[in-house]
C-alpha cells in the first residue's frame, strides 16, 4: 500500500511552472489521502486562476501513476495572504543578502552581465538584445533580459509577448518567451502610456527590476539600455561594475562617431567592452550579392577607436512572417550570424578572454 511519504517523496520533482521550485518544497501539496492504491490530494496555488494549472495536474498524475496509484483524485485551492507573504519573503531571502543586495549582483553569484548599449536609437539595439539572449538560451544557457529602456521599452513587442508577469504578493515572476526570462516597464505600462521620470524614479525601478524579480537561477542576464550616456546607464555602471558591454552601431559614419560616446562610457565606468555589433550591415541579394546601404567602414571604425574588435556584422532581412516576432530562426542567415556570436561569447567566457 502507498504511503504519504512515498507520494511526497514522488512529487518532490514536479515543479511549480514558474517558480521553477517544488511543489512539495513550497508546501503546495496539502491533505493526503490514500485508499487502496487511489490517492486524493488538494494543492494549493500561489495565485488564483494560475494559467498553467493544467500542466501542474498533468505532472502530478504522470508521477503518481508512475508511483503505482492507479487513479488519482486532485482538487486545487489558492494559498493565503499570510502564506503567500510569507513565501515573497523566503524568495527574497533567497535572492539577496543581509543588506537586501541581489545575490546575483556578487561577483561571485556566476551571472555574466552583458549591456546592450548604443550611441543613438533606431541601430537595432534591441533586436541585438533579444536575438543574442535567444541564441544563448539555445546554447542551452539560463538567460534573462531586464529591458532598461524604461522611455523607449520594445522587448515584450518585440519578441511579441501577450501576457504580463505573473505577482506573488510583490514579487513578479518573469514571462518566458523563446527560453529566455523577461521583464519590463512595458508590462506595467497600460495602453503603451508614456513614462515620465526623472532620476531617482528610473533608479528604483531599475533596482525593482533586480530586487523584487524571481529570476531564479541565470548564467546570463542581458541589459537593453537607454541610447545614450544618461541616467540609466550611470545607475547600471554604479549597480553593476562587473557588467560587460556591448557597443550597437550601424555602418554609418554618423552612427559609428555617436556610439564613440557610448563606449567612451563604458571605458569610464571601467565595464569590459566586450566589442561592437555592426547591424544592418549589408543587404544581400538572392543571387548572393551583398549591396551596402549605410555605406562600411564604421563598426571597423568604432572598434578601432575603443580598442576592440567587431563581434558581428548583422545584415539587414524582414523578421519570419506570421510570428510577430523580431527573433530570428537559427536557419536563418541572421539567426545564423546571433547564433555564431552567442558561441563566441560562451567561448570566449569560457577561455577567459575578452570576445
Amino acid at each position: 500500500m502507498l504511503t504519504n511519504e512515498q507520494v511526497l517523496e514522488a512529487l518532490k520533482p514536479v515543479q511549480d511552472p514558474e517558480l521553477h521550485k517544488s511543489i512539495v518544497e513550497l508546501n503546495m501539496v496539502r491533505n493526503i489521502r490514500i485508499t487502496d492504491s487511489h490517492v486524493q490530494l488538494e494543492v494549493f496555488l500561489t495565485i488564483q486562476g494560475c494559467p498553467l494549472k493544467a500542466k501542474i495536474q498533468q505532472d502530478i498524475e504522470d508521477a503518481l501513476r508512475k508511483l503505482g496509484a492507479a487513479s488519482v483524485s486532485l482538487k486545487f485551492g489558492a494559498m493565503s495572504k499570510e502564506e503567500l507573504a510569507a513565501l515573497t519573503q523566503s524568495l527574497k531571502k533567497e535572492a539577496t543578502t543581509e543588506n537586501g543586495m541581489p545575490k546575483m549582483l556578487r561577483p561571485d553569484s556566476g551571472v555574466t552581465f552583458i549591456a546592450i548599449t548604443s550611441g543613438k536609437g533606431g541601430v537595432g539595439k534591441s533586436t541585438v538584445t533579444i536575438n543574442l539572449a535567444a541564441a544563448l538560451a539555445r546554447s542551452g544557457k539560463k538567460v534573462g533580459i531586464l529591458d532598461a529602456d524604461i522611455y523607449g521599452f520594445s522587448i515584450p513587442a518585440m519578441m511579441n509577448i501577450q501576457q504580463k508577469p505573473t505577482m506573488i504578493d510583490q514579487t513578479a515572476i518573469p514571462v518566458e518567451s523563446h527560453g529566455v526570462k523577461v521583464m519590463s516597464m512595458g508590462f506595467f505600462s497600460p495602453d503603451n502610456n508614456p513614462v515620465m521620470w526623472r532620476g531617482p524614479m528610473l533608479n528604483k525601478w531599475i533596482r525593482n527590476f533586480l530586487v523584487n524579480t524571481h529570476w531564479g537561477e541565470l548564467d546570463y542576464l542581458l541589459l537593453d539600455l537607454p541610447p545614450g550616456t544618461g541616467d540609466v546607464a550611470i545607475d547600471v555602471a554604479a549597480m553593476i561594475p562587473q557588467a560587460k558591454e556591448i557597443i550597437v552601431t550601424t555602418p554609418h559614419t554618423v552612427a559609428s562617431f555617436v556610439a564613440s560616446r557610448a563606449g567612451a562610457m563604458a571605458v569610464h565606468t571601467k565595464h569590459e567592452i566586450l566589442g561592437v555589433v555592426e547591424n544592418m550591415a549589408y543587404y544581400e541579394d538572392k543571387d548572393g550579392t551583398k549591396k551596402y546601404l549605410f555605406g562600411q567602414g564604421g563598426g571597423d571604425a568604432l572598434a578601432e577607436q575603443l580598442n576592440t574588435t567587431v563581434l558581428a556584422q548583422i545584415p539587414f532581412a524582414q523578421p519570419e512572417e506570421n510570428t510577430g516576432s523580431s527573433v530570428y530562426d537559427e536557419e536563418w542567415l541572421i539567426g545564423e550570424a546571433f547564433t555564431n556570436l552567442a558561441e563566441d561569447i560562451i567561448f570566449n567566457e569560457k577561455a577567459g578572454l575578452k570576445a
